[in-house]
């Protein structure tokens, strides 16, 4: 934009074989799990960057036959199987901005110079809010800035699709019953779109049940059982602080709490007969999977590949494909059969991802408790220059999974800080919810522990020290830059909110919902609150040259609330910045964008540590 200092883009960032490491590790063929039709198991879908740009692609495992669905410059990534597997359903948005509408095609593709049809007509174009496909019936989910419409119809039928539900509050589909007679949705009428309540209705739209759990306890539907006349609804909740399970059944109004005695929390899925529940435990940033038997109770490990298990589902015949990875070894989709067999399914064509270094575990005393922290370093000795790369969310968490962003600073000669600070997920609902009515500024008292610590402990160097992260990481970033000048040397925000009370005005209704959550009220209700925790408040105290990349089309950042925050920079004589701007929403699809924001990000930070070196010298 002119007015702001556009960030250059290195041609290499090494001048050895490192160069050629880090850019293969993006390049990579990757994949996600495919996923299947429920009555054509041989028929999958899943999404790659094969071709540079990530996109939706379909295998029939009958003939071995791959093939790429969507060409979109933006990429696509959204994308589901109806029960027959005739069709495949993606999500058609505009540029990355992530409103729209499903459009379907024929599982073998279109015929020569024929478009998607829309299999959902009288559906209004809006944000996704749930979907779920059945044989009969599809359940569909639409946020826009009315609210959320929750609608089904009937496939193939020419007339429009009935709405079902409205409210001004966010709401989604939750899913229907295998008989597709009910429908279980999650809602925020009572205003708390965190901690949502549960509704099941029939299909016509007539109220079954109602279960809420009360203030700072929400209820989530995950799946009804797979077999037909079963209306047991497996359901999470936070009745004991942390993320657990119960089974709900609607028939009889019943509930069964689920005891599975494992520390951190849980979430779970049906297996195809409804025998038993396949179960992923998180507990300090690593997820394993289980078998919970529902008559017995007996509980199981499963013998999977070590790393950090992604997703997961069972086969008809009880195999149970996963992906899995950890920080030193690349993703790799793989399947256990019922005979204890592991081997990967697919092979990605290619050279595969180089590997990288393992991550240690740091625990640091904080303000709210321990806070976990995650830390990849160079094999050469410290103290090391330092990259605190804050995760999004903010309800999320840092895993020991493959980046290769992270290996990337690591072969820069960074030292990695990963922090799980107070907002993170996997650490029970008080450690979550401890951002309510002052985010940002709450999360940088963990950050700031841990950077006391690395400090302490002598493998970094205090005043070699870059603060980054996207989305909510990216914000934090900014945030930090203004709020803790003292600490970093550097701050790079990727598609963060900068203004929040200019965030809050142009970015979805889903997320103004959420921070009325977070914050206790609108903008209008708690304005200090809003003003305290924007990093737009704080832009005359930052000392660090800071760098922003942002999406033209983001609908969670929006682009208007980052050029404000720029020309707040700009005003600031003193300051460098720069920034980086691309086409596409909360952030790109597309590989080689990918590899310019990397080597953007890791070019400035290396101009930002060699202005302190001079101010050393």
């Amino acid at each position: 934009m002119p007015g702001h200092p556009v960030a250059p883009v290195p041609e290499r960032l090494f001048d050895d074989d490192r160069e050629q490491r880090w850019r293969a590790r993006f390049t990579a063929v990757r994949m996600s799990r495919p996923a299947w039709a429920l009555d054509a198991p041989d028929r999958s879908v899943y999404s790659s960057n094969a071709s540079g740009t990530t996109q939706v692609h379909t295998w029939d495992r009958a003939t071995d036959l791959h093939r790429q669905v969507t060409d979109r410059p933006a990429g696509t990534h959204f994308a589901t199987l109806p029960p027959d597997g005739e069709q495949v359903w993606w999500f058609a948005d505009t540029d990355g901005d992530e409103f729209g509408h499903w459009v379907a095609e024929p599982f073998a593709g279109l015929p020569a110079g024929a478009e998607p049809a829309n299999p959902l007509p009288g559906v209004e174009d809006g944000y996704p809010a749930g979907l779920d496909v059945g044989r009969a019936l599809v359940a569909v989910g639409t946020s826009t800035d009315d609210g959320t419409t929750i609608w089904l119809h009937r496939r193939g039928a020419d007339g429009p699709a009935t709405r079902v539900y409205h409210h001004a509050e966010d709401a989604g589909v939750g899913g229907l019953s295998e008989d597709e007679t009910l429908l279980a949705i999650s809602h925020s009428e009572h205003g708390d779109s965190r901690h949502p309540a549960l509704r099941v209705m029939t299909v016509d739209g007539d109220l079954v049940a109602e279960k809420s759990d009360g203030p700072g306890k929400g209820l989530s539907p995950i799946a009804f059982a797979p077999v037909r006349g079963d209306q047991r609804l497996l359901v999470g909740h936070e009745r004991r602080g942390r993320e657990e399970l119960l089974i709900w059944d609607v028939a009889t109004g019943t509930e069964t709490e689920l005891h599975l005695g494992l520390p951190g929390e849980i979430d779970a899925d049906f297996y195809p007969d409804a025998s038993a529940l396949l179960v992923w435990h998180t507990h300090a940033a690593r997820t394993r999977l289980h078998r919970y038997d529902l008559t017995t109770g007996e509980l199981t490990e499963l013998a999977t590949a070590p790393g950090c298990i992604g997703s997961a589902d069972v086969r008809p015949d009880g195999t149970v494909e996963y992906s899995s990875s950890s920080a030193a070894t690349p993703s790799a989709v793989r399947a256990l059969h019922p005979d204890g067999t592991d081997r990967r399914l697919l092979t990605p064509p290619g050279e595969p991802a180089p590997e990288s270094v393992p991550v240690e575990d740091l625990w640091v005393d904080g303000p709210g408790g321990k806070v976990h922290a995650l830390v990849a370093r160079p094999s050469a000795d410290g103290p090391f220059p330092a990259v605190f790369a804050l995760h999004g969310g903010p309800h999320a968490a840092d895993e020991d999974r493959f980046s290769a962003g992270r290996a990337a600073w690591v072969d820069a000669g960074f030292a990695v800080v990963e922090v799980n600070y107070r907002g993170s997920t996997g650490y029970g609902s008080v450690w979550r919810d401890a951002i309510e009515g002052r985010p940002g500024l709450t999360e940088l008292e963990d950050v700031a522990a841990v950077h006391d610590a690395v400090v302490a402990a002598g493998f970094v160097d205090p005043a070699r020290t870059v603060v980054e992260g996207w989305s909510w990481g990216g914000y934090l970033a900014l945030l930090a830059a203004g709020t803790q000048p003292e600490r970093w040397a550097g701050a790079i925000g990727g598609v963060p909110v900068a203004d929040y009370l200019a965030a809050y005005a142009d970015e979805m209704e889903q997320l103004r919902a959420f921070d009325r959550a977070l914050f206790g009220g609108s903008p209008e209700e708690v304005p200090e609150r809003y003003r305290l925790a924007s990093p737009l408040t704080y832009v005359g105290e930052v000392r660090a040259p800071v760098l922003v990349l942002a999406g033209e089309n983001d609908p969670r950042c929006p682009i208007r609330q980052i050029d404000n925050y720029l020309d707040a920079l700009r005003e600031r004589a003193d300051l460098p910045y720069e920034v980086a701007r691309f086409d596409a929403g909360h952030g790109s699809l597309v590989v080689a964008e990918t590899l310019r924001h990397v080597a953007t990000e890791i070019d400035f930070a290396r101009r930002a540590l060699e202005r302190i070196t001079v101010a050393r010298t």
